[in-house]
C-alpha cells in the first residue's frame, strides 16, 4: 500500500510536467492546424537553456533560470517559426508537407544539442529537499514546487482563453482562421504570440522534467513527445481542457501501474490508453462538440 501511495504521488508530479508540456503543443496545434514533432526538442533545448543559467555559466538560482530559460526558449519557437516552418505552411496548403519539415526539423535540433553538450547526463544545480508528508502521499519540495508551477500556469492560460481580447482571438482563429481574418484579427500577431508561449510552455516542460527525472540529456524530450501525443489525443486533439485531463489520466496511469508492473514497461499503459481510447471515441475523451 506504501508503494501504492508512492506512486500516486509521483502520479502527480508526472502529469503536471505532461499537462504543462500537452497545453503548450495544443495551443500551437489549434492555430496552426499542423503538429510540430520536434516539440520534445524544443522542451530539451529549453531545459539546457535553465542548465546552463543554472550550473554553467551564471549559476543562479534554479527557477529565476527556469523563467530567464523558458522565455529564451519562447523566442527562439518564434525565430524558427518565421525563418522555417512559417513559410513551409504557407507554401503548401497539405500539413504533411510541414510535418516532414517539422521531423527534420527534430533531427537538426537534436544532433546541435548533441554536439553541444554531448551524450553525457546533466544535473541542474539545486539543494536536494527532504520528502514531506501531504497526507498519505511523499513528495518533496522540489516536486511540490513543479506541482505549483504546473497548477499557476494552467490557471493563467485558461484565464487567458476565458477573460482576454488576445484569448479570444485565439479561441476564434481555432475554430476559423479566415473567419478571424475578416473579422479583423491581426492573425500574424496572434500566430506569433501562440509560438512564444507553446515554445515558453515547452521550456517550462522540459526543465521541470530534468528536475522531476533529476537529469537531463537532448533525448530527454524526445523520449517523453510519445507520452504527450498520447495526453493529448486522449484528451482530445485541439482541446486545452481535454490536454489538462489527458495529462492527469495519463500521469497518473503510467505511474500507478509502476507499482504493479515492470516499471520499465509504464509507458506502455500510456500507449494501451490510447488505443482504447481511440476505439472507444476517436475525438478524444474530452473532445470539444464538432471536433474531429
Amino acid at each position: 500500500m506504501q508503494l501504492f501511495w508512492l506512486s500516486v504521488g509521483f502520479g502527480f508530479v508526472t502529469a503536471s510536467v505532461l499537462a504543462i508540456a500537452a497545453v503548450g503543443l495544443s495551443l500551437q496545434f489549434g492555430i496552426t492546424n499542423y503538429v510540430n514533432f520536434a516539440y520534445g526538442d524544443f522542451m530539451a533545448l529549453g531545459g539546457f537553456f535553465t542548465y546552463v543559467l543554472n550550473s554553467q555559466v551564471l549559476h543562479i538560482n534554479i527557477w529565476i533560470a527556469l523563467t530567464m530559460g523558458s522565455l529564451g526558449m519562447g523566442v527562439l519557437a518564434v525565430i524558427i517559426n518565421r525563418l522555417i516552418l512559417g513559410p513551409f505552411a504557407r507554401r503548401f496548403s497539405k500539413s504533411h508537407y510541414v510535418l516532414i519539415v517539422t521531423f527534420g526539423l527534430s533531427l537538426i535540433m537534436l544532433n546541435v544539442e548533441y554536439s553541444i553538450w554531448g551524450a553525457q547526463v546533466r544535473f541542474f544545480n539545486m539543494p536536494i529537499s527532504a520528502a514531506l508528508h501531504i497526507g498519505p502521499l511523499l513528495l518533496t519540495r522540489n516536486q511540490l514546487i513543479v506541482m505549483a508551477v504546473a497548477v499557476v500556469l494552467m490557471v493563467a492560460v485558461h484565464t487567458m482563453l476565458k477573460t482576454t481580447r488576445l484569448g479570444k482571438s485565439m479561441r476564434a482563429m481555432s475554430d476559423n482562421t479566415t473567419l478571424a481574418m475578416t473579422s479583423g484579427i491581426d492573425t500574424k500577431r496572434i500566430t506569433t504570440i501562440t509560438w512564444f508561449l507553446s515554445g515558453t510552455l515547452a521550456g517550462v516542460a522540459g526543465t521541470v522534467l530534468g528536475i522531476s527525472e533529476g537529469n537531463l540529456t537532448p533525448a530527454s524530450g524526445e523520449l517523453f513527445l510519445f507520452v504527450i501525443f498520447a495526453a493529448v489525443i486522449v484528451g482530445g486533439v485541439g482541446s486545452i481542457y481535454g490536454a489538462m485531463a489527458g495529462a492527469i489520466l495519463i500521469g497518473l496511469a503510467t505511474e500507478i501501474s509502476a507499482a504493479f508492473i515492470n516499471p520499465s514497461y509504464k509507458l506502455d499503459i500510456a500507449f494501451v490508453i490510447l488505443i482504447v481510447t481511440l476505439l472507444i471515441r476517436p475525438s478524444g475523451l474530452f473532445a470539444r462538440p464538432g471536433t474531429a
